[in-house]
């Protein structure tokens, strides 16, 4: 009875750790940026890609675009809202002018501008990477469901030209020679840019998705925004941002196009061999060790995942160094330690040669000679292994200052603190 009665309390107390094992896997956080991306990752489906492009689709052409080419670069964005948030006094073209140096993507740089969008980018910060990742792997499809947004909010009569946007109904040719009409909205007037804010379940009408509402982002305080309008939408204070826009769509195609004198008066350090033909190309080098969400995008841009780079960047590392590089001069430093402790090696070698000469001619001239030889081959043999002990500690000082450079090595391994923005 006993062994019974300890079997079925040991069932007990399995079946209670399943269900804890099972409640802290139900409430674990969703995948950070700096953690592994799933290989087999499937393509965004149109239901996904409306719900994402809600907030953003009815922005201006050519903000919605950079603001589409700067959700590939997630980590700089982090940075230049940082920059945004220390420097609140600057907007506009002023922003953009006072980052001039930075060493981030032209349209991470263009994006200091309009301080509100950067904000929401970087607080939802999983919304922007997908929304990076949408445009690396699904572009067209990208450029498809802005359009199909604007129809649905054309047609409830809630997008309209206003003071603050012109809109426009174009024909597009289509593939096989057909026609399509294309929304295009502008700037009201090139050199002041308003950035709305709207509720996507008022402008859009009724959704056609319900398990997959639309994401809604209410304006910050401390923005100028105005009370709602009967549309949904809210308007912000005017931006004089007009020289910080360089971005356009080529919607045929779903290509990004980039006016690249403009581009270049934003930095002037843009790649003009970059962007063949005025269109956009996404540079990996601005993406910081950031993961690629699939297989296809990351060995088309030929990155692997680099999690522990972009944990270190979340916890307020300096991005424009990589920190990935830094191991290369500590192995560089480590490997001179090691030549010097060969050096004392051979050293030590030369000596027992030495010594064993000594130890012939002894043999020739007679014991006491011998073991004065031998006395000095001692010495000279400790001496040049206390050589080489020095070496070995200078190689485990040049190892320990390598990580120390690093900022800690392997400890950056576990445990950051990089998830995603807040939901």
């Amino acid at each position: 009875m006993k062994a019974i009665r300890n079997s079925l309390l040991c069932g007990v107390a399995a079946m209670a750790l399943l269900a804890g094992a099972h409640h802290v896997l139900a409430r674990t956080a969703p995948v950070s940026l700096a953690q592994a991306s799933t290989p087999a990752a499937k393509p965004f489906t149109t239901e996904q890609l409306d719900q994402m492009l809600a907030p953003i689709a009815l922005y201006p052409d050519s903000l919605l675009s950079q603001v589409l080419m700067a959700a590939t670069y997630p980590l700089e964005v982090v940075e230049a809202a940082r920059w945004s948030a220390a420097n609140p006094g600057l907007k506009g073209d002023a922003a953009v002018k006072a980052v001039e140096q930075k060493s981030w993507d032209v349209s991470v740089k263009s994006l200091v501008a309009f301080p509100q969008v950067l904000k929401q980018m970087n607080d939802q910060l999983e919304w922007t990477q997908s929304l990076g990742d949408a445009m690396l792997a699904q572009h067209t499809e990208v450029a498809a469901s802005i359009q199909r947004l604007r129809k649905r909010a054309h047609d409830a009569g809630n997008l309209k030209t206003t003071q603050q946007q012109k809109v426009s109904v174009e024909p597009t040719p289509a593939v096989g020679g057909a026609t399509t009409q294309t929304i295009v909205i502008a700037p009201a007037s090139p050199q002041v840019v308003y950035v709305p804010v709207y509720q996507p379940t008022v402008v859009y009408g009724a959704w056609p998705y319900p398990a997959y509402p639309p994401a809604y982002y209410p304006p910050y305080p401390g923005y100028g925004y105005g009370a709602a309008l009967a549309t949904g939408f809210i308007w912000g204070a005017a931006i004089a941002g007009g020289n910080s826009l360089y971005g356009g769509w080529g919607w045929r195609g779903g290509d990004v196009d980039i006016d690249i004198d403009r581009a270049v008066n934003i930095d002037r350090n843009v790649n003009r061999n970059n962007y063949q033909g005025g269109k956009w190309t996404h540079n990996p080098e601005h993406r910081k060790g950031v993961s690629y969400r699939d297989n296809a995008t990351r060995q088309q841009y030929g990155r692997t995942n680099q999690g522990a780079d972009a944990r270190q960047q979340f916890r307020g590392k300096d991005v424009n160094t990589m920190a990935s590089q830094r191991p290369a001069g500590a192995g560089d430093r480590a490997g001179g330690a090691q030549q010097r402790q060969g050096g004392a090696g051979d050293r030590a070698g030369s000596a027992q040669q030495r010594s064993g000469g000594a130890g012939d001619r002894a043999g020739a001239g007679g014991q006491q000679r011998q073991a004065v030889t031998q006395q000095r081959a001692s010495t000279q043999h400790r001496g040049a292994f206390e050589g080489m002990d020095r070496g070995g500690q200078n190689m485990n000082r040049e190892m320990s200052r390598g990580q120390s450079s690093f900022g800690g090595g392997g400890r950056s391994g576990g445990g950051g603190r990089s998830g995603g923005g807040r939901r």
